[in-house]
């Protein structure tokens, strides 16, 4: 079976003191690193399968969050969370065209900043965006057959944007890059949903970014302004396609499959799905379903390609990583690594997010600052709303007036802060759910029943038997919770 989430023993902790040690002036350059579909399974989490040393290595200096959780299934929205800091309020956020709400004329946001990344440009940063920090792979909106446009996806949040297309000739087409230069897009979906070719790293376009941003990193060392630096990388996002050398890395025959290959009991199928965006890529050997599972050889080998891309964007991030020691800028800038949620590598059945279950719901969150030298595991309940508000706080910046997120800086500084409230809440599929330390509850608003799911991660934390309807008083209790993350975003 798959492993557990579960951090790794030998990190050891610091005192409380110390990890939001900041210079006097409190003007750290902040680099936020951003990965597509990356689910907690790296070394540092517990998963001794996965080859990630860079990534590994940073969170042995940093912390490392456990209990993660992003706020909507699905890359645009949750990125727009990310930026605004906010819970999602109408059904236009929960969908991956979210970011158009920044800059339609109709519903842009004023003179507030649109983003938390504006709030540094205002305050003199100079921001750089590379690769995928939005919606948009290259920062700009256009619909995935193009043409590029010249309107940006935050067109107030950066001073520059820059993305390499390489031989794919525009950011959608590089998103679902071939090594040989074709796209699932130029395609039309003939193509399987995985690829090993013998290419270089920057024979794909994560290799590209990685480049660009090294290079942009020498640039900034050489100016005496701070910056704000995001970074997006597409892996391990569909199609699951690396260089061969990191699929060498792995023993297909071996790897485990799903612990949960079944639906949850008690549940209605209209919880999960039938793996549409999967399916889109038609040269697969089998298409997924919810009424049966994919056949092990086919499960393992998708699951060996999804490894194949975390090692690959693994060692993108090491190199940027390494360039931030060598142009010594690392004494001074803070470092993130976020996902933008987690993945159902067949669990359920299912192939891809789009769940408001644990493994569609929590992701990767690591935070690094000068301070830091060693691993701090903070097995804390936060959400990704909290991103914005713990940077600006950081580095002393204003606050963004909307935020509904929380500075994390109780948290660095005592990981049993008594204050501080585990809870996050998420939404999708017509659906509310709220996660504690011991429970998550999720309400539907529709007409297939059961509308209420309660899962107790004490007993069953993979959520595999939904105990709502012998459970009424667990429900009774933990319901005005709720009630206080219910935005009226499925009001009728």
């Amino acid at each position: 079976m798959r492993f557990l989430p579960r951090i790794v023993t030998f990190f050891l902790l610091l005192p409380s003191y110390a990890w939001t040690q900041t210079m006097h002036n409190k003007r750290y350059n902040v680099l936020l690193i951003c990965v597509d579909d990356l689910m907690p399974e790296l070394g540092c989490y517990g998963n001794s399968i996965v080859k990630s040393p860079y990534i590994d290595s940073l969170a042995a200096r940093s912390a490392v969050f456990t209990k993660h959780y992003v706020t909507v299934p699905t890359c645009g929205a949750s990125r727009y969370s990310l930026l605004r800091s906010t819970l999602p309020r109408t059904k236009a956020a929960l969908g991956n065209e979210a970011a158009k709400i920044l800059s339609d004329p109709e519903t842009a946001i004023g003179n507030e900043p649109e983003t938390f990344i504006e709030q540094y440009r205002r305050n003199g940063y100079h921001t750089v965006g590379i690769g995928k920090i939005s919606h948009s792979p290259d920062g700009y909106r256009y619909p995935y057959a193009g043409p590029k446009s010249d309107q940006r996806e935050l067109p107030r949040s950066w001073d520059e944007v820059s993305f390499n297309p390489g031989k794919w000739g525009h950011g959608w087409n590089a998103f679902f890059a071939y090594a040989d230069g074709e796209s699932r897009i130029t395609m039309q979906g003939e193509v399987p949903p995985y690829e090993a070719a013998d290419v270089p790293d920057e024979g794909y376009p994560d290799g590209l970014t990685a480049a660009l941003a090294v290079d942009k990193l020498k640039m900034l060392a050489r100016q005496e302004k701070p910056f704000f630096m995001g970074v997006g990388f597409f892996k391990p996002h569909l199609p699951f396609n690396a260089p061969q050398q990191y699929w060498d890395l792995y023993d297909a025959g071996h790897l485990p499959l799903t612990a949960v290959p079944n639906i949850p009991a008690n549940i209605n199928l209209a919880s999960l799905h039938n793996s549409a965006e999967f399916n889109q890529y038609r040269l697969g050997e089998e298409s997924a379903a919810l009424d049966q599972p994919l056949s092990d050889g086919y499960a393992r080998k998708l699951i060996h390609g999804y490894y194949a891309c975390i090692s690959y964007v693994d060692a993108q991030v090491g190199k940027v990583l390494q360039a931030l020691e060598e142009t010594g800028l690392a004494d001074r800038t803070v470092v993130v690594l976020w996902s933008d949620h987690g993945w159902h590598l067949g669990d359920y059945r299912v192939w891809g997010k789009h769940t408001l279950f644990d493994r569609a719901l929590r992701s990767v969150l690591m935070i690094k600052t000068p301070a830091m030298s060693r691993c701090k595991v903070v097995n804390r309940i936060t959400s990704t709303i909290d991103i914005g508000p713990t940077l600006l706080e950081l580095c002393d910046l204003p606050p963004l007036s909307q935020a509904d997120g929380r500075s994390l800086i109780p948290l660095l500084n005592d990981v049993q802060d008594k204050a501080w409230a585990d809870v996050a809440y998420s939404y999708y599929n017509h659906g509310i759910s709220m996660v504690t330390p011991q429970f998550r509850l999720t309400r539907y608003f529709r007409k297939e029943q059961p509308v209420i799911e309660l899962y107790d991660h004490a007993t069953d934390p993979l959520e595999t038997r939904n105990i709502a309807e012998r459970s009424p008083d667990i429900i009774r209790q933990l319901t005005p919770l709720w009630e206080r993350g219910n935005t009226g975003v499925y009001a009728k």
